[in-house]
């Protein structure tokens, strides 16, 4: 590679840009270094601290959320790619302060949780589980969409009753998902 090639590729790489995006159905516009990660962005910038930085290579699964209605790593996406985009996050689940969802009130009564480090990541795993599945869920199919997301402490039992009640919810009322009353 030639020096000044590699000099332009050193720049571009530390470049600022200026992205918009939609953060639980707020606008944000803000400056992102190239090398950013959306973790990053989200936790730092955003103070939306509910997304968990754990392993930082993707394999964990708690920075999950959901970009576009797609459930990524955010610590695998640079802030500049969701440029546009639409993001959820654990936080974007309740729309009054202080009022569970249903699924984090499906994981509150199942006590699907226990140190809670994993826990937003699972739930937003779950909640786009649940949509994409239409709330047609059986314990083998929560499992195996589980997977990738690691818990050290509850053995995922009372996850997997928590998101099959929460999808019991789905299917009776999916308009109102997941913001209606706790169950």
């Amino acid at each position: 590679m030639s020096g000044s090639k590699q000099s332009t590729d050193i720049l571009r790489a530390g470049e600022i840009h200026r992205i918009s995006l939609q953060v639980n159905e707020q606008h944000h516009s803000t400056h992102a270094h190239t090398r950013t990660l959306l973790v990053d962005l989200l936790r730092h910038d955003l103070g939306l601290t509910g997304t968990h930085v754990g392993c930082e290579h993707g394999v964990c699964g708690s920075c999950t959320v959901q970009v576009n209605g797609s459930a990524q790593r955010s610590c695998l996406i640079l802030a500049v790619q969701v440029d546009g985009a639409q993001v959820q996050t654990v936080e974007g689940l309740t729309q009054t302060e202080g009022v569970l969802s249903v699924l984090q009130e499906a994981f509150k009564r199942h006590h699907a949780l226990q140190c809670g480090f994993c826990t937003p990541g699972m739930v937003m795993v779950t909640v786009n589980m649940i949509e994409r599945h239409e709330g047609q869920l059986d314990e083998q199919t929560i499992r195996h969409e589980l997977e990738g997301n690691l818990c050290r402490c509850t053995g995922y039992h009372n996850i997997v009753k928590a998101a099959l009640s929460a999808a019991d919810v789905y299917r009776s009322d999916p308009v109102a998902w997941p913001q209606q009353s706790p169950i």
